[in-house]
């Protein structure tokens, strides 16, 4: 066992607690990683019709069903021109071809040498309609991978769409919007570009004085969430400062798409120091947050939500506690018991990070029944259900009283937790493994060792523990071989209490009598 691990599991202290809560953030990264497809980090905008127009195009001009759509090298020809017709046509031939639904050729149009022209056009305030097709077309590029968004931003596009979110032309705006959440949603350096050329205020403006449309909303809502991702570095908290109380605006709009968006944009600015998680605390907002999870049924918003409350609760114990005095509990009887296997994991996961706080924390998921679901997801749930509940309960045994921890065998959580020592994920594991550790070690401070060495036999462990002295992870062997040569050596003789019944007592607690 690693010192690092050796450290998270210690009973005790303030510092203890701060690791298991350590530990858990650094699980939950993977956890959040996994699940980055719930918020799409780029969108392009299709046509499903490769002759579909612009929004800008006049009301008279007929398209036709069978319309020349133009190849790369007509496109290359047309941008040649000096006639604005010309010049319209082949960008927003170039449009289409990007906007194809399916395997759009990005690379061949950044290899045709086209881009240069199309953010000129970007400034084409004379020739919306042009500007327009421009601003699509690299929009889709930028949609593409890193190296395809890198090419729109080394030509100078980022300035160029900011500057037209101050357009008197709604369409012209929203494609900006558009363009500039996809270049923020590559990641942190083009998320600082796009910071730093002044985009917050323009689109705080748009909210506040303009009647946008609920799609144009919607952009806005997806790419100040991009504004607020990835974390190498964060967005700096000068920034997060100035979008709160605009998210916090979006959050209080009715279409879901939106606050799901919003909701997004708080999950990633408490997936962080402690600092910026008391920036949302000292919002306000979490009261709203807390009633969502009892009344949206709906797993679009559901799951942001229920990531930004998990991550407040990786934060101090004071953070955790002010969570709990508003009632955070209340609705993880429900969510433990979802139909979606993905909210039982975002719900065990965010106990897990409760369990790795005080003990009163602690007793509060207790008495509110709350241990006993997160058993049951212990048993049968599926695979990524159960390895957060195995850290959920993992984490009791490391920070919970003797009361506690008894608690959780009286109430059969021993077995299902042995069973995941089956399971071929290593660190879950090696969890189960210092979860039994620290029962044992509970159970001998308390006087109550032939009890729980009884109990873990008949959770047929022993099996199990023995297999794992062949693993090829040397923690986990090493860490089961202890567990053997100090619990189950042939050298001990447990004597267990009279009958089948064990009484475990911590000192100077009271213990409730339970059978096995």
């Amino acid at each position: 066992m690693t010192e690092n691990r050796s450290a998270k599991y210690k009973f005790g202290d303030k510092n203890d607690k701060e690791a298991r809560r350590k530990g858990r953030q650094e699980e939950g990264i993977k956890l959040r990683k996994n699940a980055r497809e719930e918020q799409m980090l780029k969108r392009r905008n299709i046509c499903m019709d490769d002759v579909t127009t612009s929004p800008l195009k006049e009301i008279n001009v007929q398209t036709r069903p069978h319309d020349h759509l133009l190849s790369i090298e007509e496109i290359v020809k047309g941008l040649q021109s000096t006639d604005d017709n010309t010049l319209y046509e082949a960008t927003q031939g170039a449009r289409k071809m990007l906007s194809r639904e399916r395997n759009p050729p990005i690379d061949d149009i950044i290899n045709a040498g086209i881009l240069p022209t199309l953010v000129t056009f970007l400034q084409r305030d004379d020739n919306r309609k042009l500007q327009f097709e421009a601003a699509w077309a690299l929009t889709n590029i930028a949609s593409g991978a890193s190296h395809q968004t890198a090419a729109v931003v080394s030509h100078g596009a980022v300035p160029s769409f900011v500057r037209l979110l101050h357009c008197t032309v709604p369409e012209v705006v929203e494609q900006a919007v558009w363009a500039l959440g996809n270049i923020a949603g590559d990641g942190a350096p083009f998320r600082d570009q796009v910071l730093a050329a002044g985009v917050i205020e323009p689109l705080v403006k748009i909210i506040d004085n303009t009647q946008a449309s609920v799609p144009f909303l919607q952009n806005i809502s997806w790419t100040m969430s991009n504004l607020c991702r990835n974390k190498n570095p964060p967005t700096a908290l000068e920034y997060i400062r100035q979008m709160l109380p605009t998210l916090l605006q979006l959050l209080g709009m009715s279409d879901k798409q939106i606050k799901a968006d919003a909701c997004w944009a708080m999950s990633y600015i408490t997936d962080g120091p402690n600092e910026r998680i008391q920036l949302i605390i000292d919002s306000g907002v979490t009261i709203s947050l807390i009633e969502m999870l009892s009344s949206i049924p709906d797993v679009l918003l559901l799951t942001p939500v229920l990531r930004t409350l998990g991550n407040i609760v990786t934060g101090t114990d004071q953070q955790t506690a002010a969570m709990l005095d508003q009632g955070l509990l209340s609705p993880f009887q429900t969510l433990l018991r979802h139909h979606k296997p993905n909210i039982v994991k975002e719900a065990s996961w965010t106990l897990s990070n409760i369990t790795a706080g005080t003990k009163d924390q602690i007793e509060q998921i207790i008495s509110g029944g709350l241990l006993e679901e997160l058993i049951r997801v212990l048993e049968n749930g599926d695979f990524k259900g159960k390895k957060e509940a195995t850290w959920a309960v993992t984490n009791l045994t490391s920070g919970g009283s003797a009361l506690q921890v008894f608690k959780l065998v009286e109430l059969g959580g021993l077995k299902p937790l042995c069973a995941m020592l089956q399971c071929a994920d290593g660190k879950i594991v090696q969890v189960v493994l210092d979860g039994l550790t620290n029962m044992l070690n509970m159970a001998d401070a308390s006087g109550k060792t032939s009890e729980m060495t009884t109990c873990i036999e008949e959770a047929d462990a022993i099996d199990m523990l023995e297999k794992l002295q062949e693993h090829e992870n040397e923690e986990i062997y090493k860490a089961a071989l202890n567990i053997i040569e100090t619990w189950f050596s042939e050298e001990e003789d447990p004597q267990p209490a009279s009958g089948d019944t064990y009484s475990f007592q911590a000192p100077k607690e009271q213990v409730p009598a339970f059978s096995f």
